[in-house]
C-alpha cells in the first residue's frame, strides 16, 4: 500500500502536523489552496471561451527555403594591387 506506508503511519504524521500547526491554521491553508484551484479553473475556462469567440488565432509555420550562395574562389596573388582587387568586386 503506497510504497510501504501504512494507514497507521499516515495517521501518526497527520496527528503530528495537527499538533504543530493547529486545526485553525490547517483550515486556512486548505481554504487558500481551494480558492487558488478555483481561480485557476476559472481562468482556464475564460481563456477557452475567448479563444472560441470571433477572434481567430493565426497559425504560424516556419517553412524557410535554404539559402544557397555561389562562391568562386580565386587565388590571391602577392602582386595584385588594391585597385585591381576593388575592380573585381
Amino acid at each position: 500500500m503506497l510504497g510501504g506506508i501504512s494507514i497507521w503511519q499516515l495517521l501518526i504524521v497527520l496527528g503530528i502536523i495537527i499538533l504543530i500547526f493547529g486545526t485553525k491554521k490547517l483550515r486556512n491553508v486548505g481554504s487558500d489552496l481551494g480558492g487558488a484551484v478555483k481561480g485557476f479553473k476559472q481562468a482556464v475556462n475564460e481563456e477557452d471561451k475567448e479563444g472560441k469567440g470571433d477572434k481567430t488565432q493565426a497559425k504560424v509555420t516556419h517553412e524557410e527555403q535554404p539559402n544557397t550562395y555561389d562562391v568562386r574562389a580565386e587565388e590571391k596573388k602577392a602582386s595584385d594591387s588594391v585597385e585591381e582587387r576593388e575592380e573585381r568586386k
